[in-house]
Parts: C-alpha cells; structure tokens; sequence
C-alpha cells in the first residue's frame, strides 16, 4: 500500500487548509512510446519518502513543517486531450488556494496543461525546462498531447529556457531558440550557462524536471535514457541559484519509469523533490 504521508509526522495525514505545499500526481503514461512505467513512479516515489532524512543540511532547516498535502491522483483519462483538459482545469482551481503548487508524473505530455494554467496567471512567465528532448514538435502520433510535444506550445507562448538537451528531431528546429537552449555539449566542463540562462528568466519561473535530463548512470530509470546527462551535484547547485535569484511559482517532476530492484534512482528523485522545496523556502536565507 502506498504511503500517504510525507514527512515525520507519524501517520498524521495534513489537510488541505493545514498545507503549504501541494502535491497533485498525474500518472498518466497515454503515449510514451518507448521505456512505460512513468504511471508507476508516483507510488513508489511515496513509498520510499519515508527513507529519507527530514532535515536539509544544507539550508539547515525542515521543510515539511510547512506541511505538505497531498491530493487524490487524477486517472482515467480517454485521450492525451481529455487529459490536457482535464490537468489544466485542475491546475486553474488549485491555483486559486494561494498554495505552492508541486506536481509528479506520469509522462511529459502532463505539463502542457500545467503550464497553461500556470499562464494565464502569471502575464509573464518564464518556464525553465530540465530535459534530455527538446519536446517541441508541433504534433506526433496524431496528437499535439503527445509527450514529444511536451514544450511545443510553450515554446510559443512563455519565456521557455531548455538547459541539458542532447536530443531531438530536425523536425523541431524550426521551433528551436537557439539563444534560450542550452545543449549538453555546449555544457560540459563549464558553468557559464548557469548564470546565463538565469539572465534570461523573467522573475516568475515555472520548473518542469524530465528526469532524463540527469545521467543515466544516476537516473536509469526513466523512458528515454540519453547518455551524457546532467550530474547530481551539477543539477542541485544550478537550481539552488534559481531559487535564491528567481520567483520559482510551481514545478513538476515527470518521467520516472521505477525499475524493479534497484533502488538509487527510487532516492534520488525522493531527495530531489525535497530539495526542490527546501530551496524554495529556504535558499534565500542561506548564508553566504
């Protein structure tokens, strides 16, 4: 059975009006089309929750005192666009509760919706894309809903930055702001790109994490392994920089296929999320 706490509360379960933070699951996996498994990853991220160490060393502090809900899943969707529809609608309504807003996967295609609503709050809204693919075509498999068209609509309506990019379709060029994307080549053995790209955000920053974009020698476990990814310390150090300089106003984490057995990726993701709200909370009081 899946855990339905996070945090060391014991089996306390934190209602919605007690919250600071939300935690809405989408695990939908409609049109991953190669590595399935991304509708699994919700149950086990919660499952190995209670593994982890409440307290961040590095912000010295206990984030989930701030109290973290979590929502019913939503299922049973009947297409990639009933899907859409439905993510954003919810996004809209969560939006109104003034809370901080975190979302996990399922596969990519989830964060259209997210974005959308995300939009028509914030007049100028930057999007900040971890990922190995650049998920700009204008369609794929007969759906712009696909999870290959995961930043298509985004790329034309938002500030969109893509940091980590080793792969894509020559399809998606046309599509491609060569001055806002970051490639993994062009990365290596360098840190210009971290305030670069920080540069180019507008303050209000939405965060949309492909795990794919970490190394597959650290995160095996996602549909699409890429080699030549982004490292751990790499990935936590850039993204502490834009918690402290940037308004962060939600994130998700979509793409991760659990592989049974082995359990470091299972961690990882866990831990990342923590970190993603310990610096939200926290990075901007951390002493120099």
């Amino acid at each position: 059975m899946m855990n339905k706490v996070f945090g060391d509360y014991g089996d306390e379960i934190i209602e919605l009006q007690d919250a600071q933070i939300l935690l809405q699951s989408i695990p939908y996996d409609g049109t991953s089309t190669w590595g399935k498994g991304a509708d699994k990853g919700f149950d086990t991220f919660m499952n190995t929750v209670p593994n982890l160490e409440f307290y961040d060393i590095e912000t010295d502090s206990e984030v989930y005192k701030k109290g973290i809900h979590i929502l019913p899943e939503l299922t049973n969707f009947t297409s990639p666009e009933q899907m859409y529809e439905q993510v954003q609608n919810k996004t809209t309504e969560l939006l109104k509760l003034n809370k901080f807003l975190t979302f996990f996967g399922g596969e990519h295609s989830v964060s259209i919706g997210i974005i959308e609503a995300y939009q028509n709050k914030y007049n100028n809204l930057t999007v900040l894309q971890l990922d190995a693919h650049s998920d700009l075509r204008s369609s794929y498999l007969g759906s712009e809903y696909n999870h290959a068209c995961a930043m298509h609509k985004a790329s034309k309506t938002s500030n969109l930055i893509q940091l980590g990019i080793r792969s894509m379709d020559v399809s998606e060029k046309q599509y491609l702001n060569k001055e806002k994307c970051f490639f993994a080549e062009e990365m290596y053995g360098t840190e210009t790109w971290m305030n670069e790209s920080i540069d180019l955000m507008t303050n209000d920053v939405y965060l949309t994490i492909d795990l794919d974009a970490l190394d597959p020698s650290i995160m095996p476990s996602t549909g699409t392994p890429e080699p030549g990814g982004l490292s751990w310390d790499t990935t936590i150090r850039y993204l502490k920089k834009v918690f402290e300089r940037k308004n962060v106003v939600g994130f998700d984490i979509v793409e991760f296929a659990p592989i049974d057995g082995l359990h470091a990726p299972d961690f990882l993701v866990a831990k990342l999320y923590y970190k993603l709200l310990s610096y939200k909370f926290y990075a901007k009081h951390i002493n120099h």
